[in-house]
């Protein structure tokens, strides 16, 4: 016992100069997203217009919203968002305060500022998962951001986008809270946040399970049986309260979509009007026929040449993330102790992804695989070594260097066309 006063200081010393960096990654990141990025998008506010309609006991818009929102499915004589709940609640705070008046529309700009401020803040902190220089730490902490197409979907600031941000977000809290300052509470929380705006992450649930699982002490080597009665007990406690709100959140989307639509896994995607005339369609919502379609988007697509500045025009609608993002052929190096759980998520995610009709619409690079970011990250973090090599040093540059270009082109003139 003696030896527990002096630790207690030197952590909350260690956690207190973490916190500060981490706030300084995200305040520089903030600042470079805000000043680069505009929400050419933000009249696309399907989740906002809902949550401004829940604050005043609707599920709905009672009157026909703008033609460019075609996402809104007419039903009963009112009009439904097809976003998932999890993403409308997200939009609560934002819709409480233009119900005091402090805004009028939805701040989309800012919104995604604040979305990148937080992804990188708890990018740096995951970051301690590992022991790195903090030259190699700032690096990691923003590559997800600015050297991949988030940089620029996310800065489109539209609904969809936004949805993503969230779910980057909620993805890297939770993997913070579950592998290094381990809560299963926040942790599960976190995780509805993500699962709220991307349903497929309810793929990955097992594997924070797991962690959560596997991280309990064992207690049959100590040779009581109370312990192991109380470790037990432990476990499913922790496994309880990281399903938690999930759980909950679950329930009240299954509510919402049978009030809406009167099935509890309709969330009337298939009911906008000419959805499933679309070519990639044809065979369903979701289709092994489409994972061709969606593997070539994603991993094959290129872009266009130019003779002028700046040389290179990304497709409208995708390029191979490995072009867009040249950071992640570091991805394939050994290494890694949570290296089977990053592929694990990273290939579940892929396979639905890709069975999806749609490989992402209007977007830079593939605008869904923003969900497979923060494994990727946990993946890059710990195959590399403590300090930045020439080789990561060159791949940031260039990959940042990429998508500072295609936010420039997609948000800053009308270079991209269909």
């Amino acid at each position: 016992m003696e030896g527990d006063g002096p630790e207690a200081p030197e952590c909350f010393v260690k956690t207190l100069s973490e916190s500060r960096f981490a706030f300084a990654v995200a305040l520089v990141a903030g600042m470079i997203f805000y000043f680069s990025t505009r929400a050419v998008y933000q009249d696309f506010d399907y989740t906002y217009r809902i949550a401004v309609a829940l604050l005043n006991g609707h599920v709905g818009l009672s009157g026909r919203p703008s033609s460019r929102l075609n996402e809104f499915v007419p039903a009963g004589g009112n009009y439904y968002s097809v976003f998932p709940l999890g993403a409308v609640l997200a939009n609560i705070p934002v819709a409480f305060l233009q119900r005091i008046g402090m805004i009028q529309n939805w701040p989309a700009h800012q919104l995604a500022t604040a979305l990148a401020a937080g992804c990188a803040y708890f990018f740096s902190r995951l970051s301690y998962v590992a022991e790195l220089s903090c030259p190699r730490r700032v690096l990691v902490a923003l590559f997800p951001i600015f050297g991949t197409w988030t940089w620029c979907n996310l800065g489109l600031g539209g609904a969809w986008q936004i949805a993503l941000g969230f779910a980057i977000l909620g993805q890297v809290a939770s993997l913070y809270y579950t592998l290094l300052r381990r809560n299963p509470l926040l942790a599960g929380i976190w995780f509805a946040v993500a699962l709220g705006n991307r349903t497929e992450l309810l793929l990955t649930a097992p594997i924070y399970l797991y962690y959560f699982w596997l991280s309990q002490p064992s207690a049959d080597t100590r040779g009581r049986r109370a312990t192991a009665e109380r470790t037990r007990g432990r476990i499913w406690i922790d496994l309880a309260q990281f399903v938690a709100v999930p759980a909950l959140l679950l329930l009240c989307t299954a509510a919402y979509n049978w009030v809406r639509f009167g099935g509890v896994a309709d969330f009337g995607y298939t009911r906008i009007p000419g959805i499933l005339k679309e070519p990639g369609y044809q065979q369903g919502l979701f289709s092994l026929n489409a994972i061709r379609w969606n593997a070539y988007e994603m991993l094959f697509r290129g872009m266009i040449d130019l003779q002028d500045f700046p040389y290179l025009r990304p497709h409208a609608f995708g390029c191979s993330i490995f072009l867009a993002s040249p950071f992640l052929f570091l991805l394939f190096r050994e290494g890694g102790k949570h290296k089977t759980a990053c592929w694990t998520a990273i290939g579940i995610l892929t396979l639905a992804l890709w069975c999806h009709g749609n490989p992402g619409g209007w977007q830079f690079s593939y605008r869904y695989g923003m969900t497979f970011l923060p494994w990727m990250f946990l993946l890059i973090l710990e195959n590399g070594g403590r300090k930045v090599t020439t080789a990561e040093a060159a791949l940031f540059v260039v990959s940042v260097a990429i998508n500072a270009m295609a936010t420039y082109e997609f948000l800053w003139t009308d270079m991209i066309h269909p």
